[in-house]
């Protein structure tokens, strides 16, 4: 497993802070042990949903998987773990099956399940040229039909304390972009809406999605921003220019933010509760995008898998470039993050101040509902 001790001196202190948790997040590990986990989104946090659909948005072929425990592919767009394992593992538990999966039954049922589909957005238009993908609506469908089979297990008493108590991530938004509003030129998107007109219209319908969660039973809940769009070797290859960062995405990402934890704010003070959490990845990720070394990674702008100008255009195949350490690289493919990344950004939710977190990290949400 990837080592995550970092070397500059922002990194220690944080690891310093985890520590100073430590003691508090041992205790609470067995009784988060039977705390379950559910997982909404896009490619980012699939743990294989799409394997099992006709869709072009995969990954279960070779090199995908190849640092995974079995060395396979599993669907996850990662060389190895992604960041819902690494959170299972923080709560004491297993990684989470797709819901999809044919071996999600009986007991297996309790840990949670994961309901992400690689391609799709907060919109149902973004990403149809997957064509069969579990847009969001149906991903809370699904969850609905989860909680019916989990109270013929436990009843339903127990079926509605099991997700009241859950912890869930939902990470969804960055399609929007890149597969929707800059997917070709002249999008129809961006001819029904300017940018800023846009993420307001994404950042209202967000809201209701996060609601729906709220109303069947979601109490915690994982908010995670979009990363820093224009800095991924996919955009590099085809919008940056000498190797920076495409202007319009990351004008797109900074718009996205910090209006998604403005509704945050305003959904918990509505339920007078904090439910939601919000997770600012895209600054998590900027920090070893712009100083790679200090993160001990060699590359944040080329992919260790691919084809083309930072091995950002294309698939990820077995016909493509392949490095040797992955450890090296930030980035896996073109669009997303290596495990040793997965890792990083996951450390910071864990344990990362406000300027990463708001309003608490997983730590502390672990700490508190201990206590209840």
């Amino acid at each position: 497993m990837a080592s995550f001790f970092l070397v500059n001196v922002r990194s220690f202190w944080m690891m310093l802070m985890v520590l100073a948790f430590g003691s508090s997040c041992y205790n609470t590990h067995q009784a988060e042990a039977a705390r379950a986990f559910f997982v909404f989104g896009d490619s980012l946090v699939d743990n294989g949903n799409n394997n099992y659909l006709a869709t072009t948005a995969r990954a279960d072929s070779p090199p995908y998987g190849i640092d995974y425990p079995t060395h396979l592919p599993t669907g996850r767009f990662s060389n190895g773990l992604n960041i819902p394992d690494f959170i299972s593992r923080e709560l004491g538990s297993e990684s989470l099956l797709p819901y999809l999966s044919p071996e999600l039954t009986g007991e297996r049922l309790l840990v949670g399940a994961n309901f992400a589909s690689a391609g799709i957005g907060i919109l149902n238009d973004t990403g149809v040229q997957f064509i069969n993908i579990i847009r969001m609506y149906r991903q809370l469908e699904y969850f609905q039909e989860y909680q019916r089979r989990v109270a013929a297990i436990v009843g339903e008493d127990q079926a509605q304390q099991l997700v009241n108590q859950a912890l869930v991530l939902i990470t969804v938004g960055g399609n929007d972009f890149v597969n929707n509003y800059y997917l070709i030129p002249f999008s129809a998107r961006s001819r029904q809406y300017s940018l800023p007109d846009y993420v307001k219209y994404l950042i209202s319908e967000y809201r209701k999605l996060l609601h729906r969660l709220y109303d069947l039973g979601a109490r915690r809940v994982l908010v995670t921003g979009t990363g820093p769009l224009g800095c991924v070797p996919a955009e590099l290859a085809m919008r940056g220019s000498n190797g920076e960062c495409s202007t319009e995405l990351q004008r797109a990402a900074a718009l996205f933010n910090p209006q998604l934890v403005q509704i945050i704010k305003g959904l918990n003070s509505d339920l007078g509760s904090d439910v939601f959490i919000a997770a600012n990845t895209q600054q998590m990720s900027n920090d070893f995008i712009r100083d790679p070394q200090a993160y001990g990674f060699v590359t944040s702008k080329v992919a260790c898998c691919g084809q083309g100008p930072y091995n950002g255009i294309g698939l990820c195949t077995v016909a493509s470039n392949l490095c040797s350490n992955r450890d090296d690289y930030a980035f896996w493919d073109a669009f997303h993050p290596s495990e040793r990344a997965n890792g990083i950004i996951v450390q910071q939710i864990l344990g990362g101040s406000t300027t990463y977190m708001y309003p608490m990290n997983l730590s502390t949400i672990m700490a508190l509902d201990s206590r209840t």
